[in-house]
């Protein structure tokens, strides 16, 4: 059984106009926890959750937090004018977005919540940097493999 499962939340964290070319915005997530896009090329549809019922009033680029030119979770998407600190959600982002991310460029993966009949449960809290540390070892031969 199957059916569309996930809806990834991100924060704006900036703009960028290119003039006659694109405008993109910046997002506090991206191929580490959804690397779907960049891996096989979901496509995504957006919203601007915090302006629901807003019209669309431009065409963005929705690009990841990495420096990677295929951090991108969608593109030509049309939305409301948003601007830092608005939130984006891609509905339908899948349920293997939690099994699949990664701790790419060391950054810790966010919290996952599950909403049911209007009741939300978180059901993985996010990861902080004593998470990521947690399994290295000093240098200089106090540690063991």
């Amino acid at each position: 059984i199957v059916a569309p499962a996930g809806v990834a939340l991100y924060r704006v964290g900036g703009r960028k106009e290119i003039p006659g070319v694109r405008t993109y915005l910046a997002l506090d997530g991206g191929m580490g926890d959804n690397i779907r896009p960049a891996l096989y090329g979901a496509r995504y549809a957006a919203l601007a959750a915090d302006h629901a019922s807003a019209p669309a009033a431009e065409t963005v680029t929705l690009a990841g937090r990495f420096c990677e030119s295929g951090d991108i979770i969608a593109r030509d998407v049309e939305l409301p004018h948003l601007q830092p600190g608005d939130l984006v959600a891609i509905p339908r982002a899948g349920a293997y977005c939690l099994p699949m991310a990664s701790n790419y460029n060391l950054v810790p993966r966010p919290a996952a919540v599950l909403v049911d009949g209007g009741q939300a449960r978180l059901l993985q809290r996010r990861e902080t940097l004593d998470d990521l540390l947690a399994r290295d070892l000093p240098l200089g031969g106090a540690g063991q493999a």
